[in-house]
């Protein structure tokens, strides 16, 4: 009896856990508390299937003769079926994911790829191994804490990653997210650690945040990072002419920004945008239903007033109003249950950039939230890393 007494309290348990982590599958998140639970939980949901699965094999025990474990039984099937969206996606996504690169780049792109770096890439969008053990992450040499500027007396730095044979390679500048008024070079520093193994130098740069230093300060301070790898990049084996930028959210804005300026200091051969915000006038007007980290707010801290105000700075500063002439390639990443950037803005851009004669990718991911890669071994960033890679790899060849 006490046996049969724990095993329904375990299964009650197991299928009250799992059943309540994998409903945020679905769920859009309120509040910025809840907002990480929501990012987080499709990018365990392998592990949320071993949870579920559990459960349900516990309650299975004695399921004829109790009420109770039926209904964990059930709470538990729902879970199985809910944490195992991605996975029952993943074929098709793929596939799209696929015809979206060949279509953009050419069906024989990858040809156009050095084989030393063919061999070095992922070779598959997704493994469900990788979900459990972690994507391997080779040694690289790291230089931490490299200071750039120094703009109203804010120390500016970056962090460097290079392979371990001293050479000269393609370069990408990391710029970070944390809505341009908080975070650091050290973010996703596996993602750096994970390019730099495959043949890149990475510089992790810092910029000023809001709502003490408004735009374009942080503009401006990407382009100052960039002036500097142009003077001092040799020093850190790093080609000038090869050079790719990468951001996350509001680090992607500001890649956008550089990159489509087309700065005279550096030219930019490709940019790619992890759920970066394009049309800031229209994310004001339209913000997300539920809004979990007050749009308006941030955007009236980042930029000083709101579109009424402010209606030419709002313009400055949306990437989408510069596609209006070729620009560098672009691969644009987002989730398509974003709550944050709303994955039509990342379609509206991506319309534009054709129309303009840009190269451009638009990979979104069905059942990914914004910042979908903050687990470096989610199916989400897999996806993310096996395109993003080749693309660079495309874009940055000699």
């Amino acid at each position: 009896m006490a046996i049969a007494l724990n095993l329904k309290i375990l299964a009650l348990l197991l299928s009250g856990i799992g059943l309540f982590l994998s409903a945020w599958m679905i769920i859009p998140a309120p509040n910025m508390a809840l907002l990480t639970l929501r990012v987080g939980v499709p990018e365990v949901s392998p592990w949320l299937l071993v949870l579920n699965a559990t459960a349900g094999g516990v309650s299975m025990v004695g399921v004829r003769h109790s009420w109770l474990q039926r209904l964990t039984l059930g709470a538990s099937l729902v879970g199985l079926l809910l944490s195992a969206m991605p996975l029952i996606q993943m074929p098709a996504t793929q596939q799209r994911m696929e015809v979206a690169m060949r279509e953009a780049l050419g069906t024989n792109y990858l040809e156009q790829i050095p084989n030393q770096l063919q061999i070095q890439m992922r070779s598959q969008p997704f493994s469900l191994t990788d979900s459990f053990t972690g994507i391997n992450l080779r040694e690289v040499r790291y230089t931490p804490d490299i200071q750039f500027a120094s703009p109203d007396g804010v120390s500016l730095k970056m962090d460097i990653y290079r392979p371990l044979q001293v050479g000269k390679y393609p370069a990408i500048v990391v710029i970070y997210g944390g809505s341009w008024q908080r975070g650091d070079p050290k973010q996703n520093a596996d993602f750096s650690r994970y390019m730099a193994a495959q043949g890149y130098t990475v510089f992790a740069i810092d910029y000023r945040h809001a709502p003490l230093y408004r735009f374009p300060a942080q503009l401006d301070d990407v382009l100052t990072a960039l002036a500097f790898i142009r003077q001092h990049g040799s020093e850190y084996e790093a080609d000038p002419e090869r050079i790719a930028l990468l951001g996350r959210s509001a680090g992607a804005h500001l890649a956008m920004l550089a990159a489509y300026q087309q700065s005279e200091t550096l030219p930019v051969r490709a940019v790619v945008s992890y759920y970066g915000p394009i049309d800031l006038t229209e994310g004001y007007a339209n913000p997300p239903r539920p809004d979990p980290i007050n749009s308006r707010s941030v955007l009236r801290a980042f930029l000083g007033g709101s579109p009424a105000e402010l209606p030419d700075l709002y313009q400055k500063a949306s990437p989408i109003n510069y596609a209006i002439r070729p620009q560098p390639p672009t691969l644009l990443v987002y989730g398509r249950n974003e709550h944050v950037v709303q994955v039509r803005f990342a379609q509206g851009m991506y319309q534009r950039l054709l129309a303009s004669g840009t190269t451009a990718i638009l990979l979104d991911i069905p059942w990914a939230e914004h910042a979908f890669d903050a687990i470096f071994s989610g199916p989400s960033n897999q996806l993310a890393l096996y395109y993003t890679e080749r693309f660079l790899a495309w874009a940055l060849r000699s």
